[in-house]
């Protein structure tokens, strides 16, 4: 039962990370192998678009900036994308406040992080002052002179949106053309972004971008762009289900315990059996069957008792975070079952009920069987 509901619970919370995580995210992120930019005029953009699933394709210019607002300043990175970028992300479905817009008429539109907004303390009503944006001049010399050394362009935030920390301190999305802008750049990319339609195999469209694009391109899917983090969710599941395993090997000597005091206080009927022609193999697996029998009925009624405490907090959510001030993305902590974690805390259950069912049979004595009956 609690191999179930603690698994349910860590499903719950990866898929309410992977689901954050995929707002921004795209299904598939194209980069150059070596090096941090490359021309997108001479990329095969329409041979990918020809792909059979592929829905829309955004480009991308990335860059660490600093930016300020009054007397506020902050380092985060600017993610230029070019107009078809919200047909791809679910950003605006992130946004806390404001809106997702990058242009008004001809004037480029920031959408900031929260954790952004908060340190530039950068609000979407002051008409009066833009975020500025400085980054390292490309060519030239350095000079002491800071208009000298850095390219430098104001730029009114329209929204602001709340996905992770990790992104919510990171990130503002800008128009990739005032991104090139600052950076000096014609045509460049730092990275090719696509959407994939609904139910299409990642996988196979994964490798047919790469065969198509050669070595010198890296093409990675939604978990290989967050390798790390998934690494370490999967390791924490699964260090949990050893810790509370090992607690269940000790939790069975009680079954070694109770099925050797039975053995002791059967004595008497083990020897009638024998004395009837039962043989050592018979009556061994008589107790065999007791034990697997216990293993099994104690399996079965934690699974159950796991699916329904489980169920219970998917449907109703009775425990909760300890947050009353709306501060966490849910409110209760996420479960969610999954069939193979069903299958593994069983065969886990059953072979441990076994090995413990196993030892105190063996130890049935040839002393039992040839006891005299008085």
């Amino acid at each position: 039962m609690a191999l179930i509901i603690v698994l349910s619970v860590f499903n719950g919370f990866e898929s309410l990370i992977t689901s954050l995580f995929n707002t921004f995210n795209p299904d598939l992120s194209i980069t150059v192998a070596k090096g941090k930019t490359f021309h997108y005029t001479t990329f095969p953009a329409d041979s990918i678009r020809e792909i059979p699933g592929v829905y829309v394709m955004t480009q991308v210019v990335e860059e660490n900036a600093l930016l300020k607002y009054r007397n506020k300043q902050y380092i985060a990175t600017i993610k230029g994308v070019s107009d078809d970028f919200e047909q791809m992300s679910g950003l605006d479905t992130m946004l806390i406040d404001g809106e997702f817009v990058l242009h008004s008429g001809n004037i480029p539109k920031m959408v900031m992080g929260a954790g952004v907004a908060y340190f530039l303390n950068a609000g979407l009503h002051d008409l009066l002052n833009p975020v500025s944006v400085y980054v390292p001049r490309r060519k030239g010399k350095m000079s002491m002179n800071i208009e000298k050394a850095f390219n430098i362009k104001k730029i009114f935030p329209s929204g602001v949106f709340s996905i992770q920390q990790d992104f919510d301190t990171k990130y503002t999305i800008v128009p990739i053309n005032f991104a090139r802008q600052l950076l000096d750049y014609t045509d460049e990319v730092t990275a090719v972004e696509i959407g994939l339609r609904p139910g299409t195999d990642t996988d196979a469209i994964k490798e047919k971008i790469k065969n198509l694009l050669g070595p010198d391109y890296l093409v990675k899917n939604r978990f290989e762009q967050q390798a790390l983090l998934y690494k370490v969710m999967k390791s924490e599941k699964w260090a949990i289900y050893l810790i509370l395993t090992f607690i269940l090997i000790i939790a069975t000597f009680n079954v070694i315990g109770s099925l050797t005091m039975l053995i002791l206080d059967k004595k008497k009927d083990i020897a009638v059996l024998y004395s009837m022609g039962a043989t050592n193999q018979l009556i061994r697996r008589i107790f065999m069957s007791e034990g697997i029998m216990i293993s099994i009925g104690g399996a079965l009624t934690g699974l159950m008792l796991g699916a329904v405490v489980s169920i219970l907090q998917q449907k109703f959510g009775f425990i909760s975070l300890g947050s009353d001030t709306g501060t966490f993305v849910v409110d209760a902590y996420p479960v969610q079952l999954k069939l193979k974690d069903f299958v593994a805390v069983f065969v886990t259950v059953v072979t441990i009920g076994f090995a413990a069912a196993w030892y105190p049979v063996k130890q049935i004595s040839g002393k039992y069987l040839h006891q005299k009956l008085s």
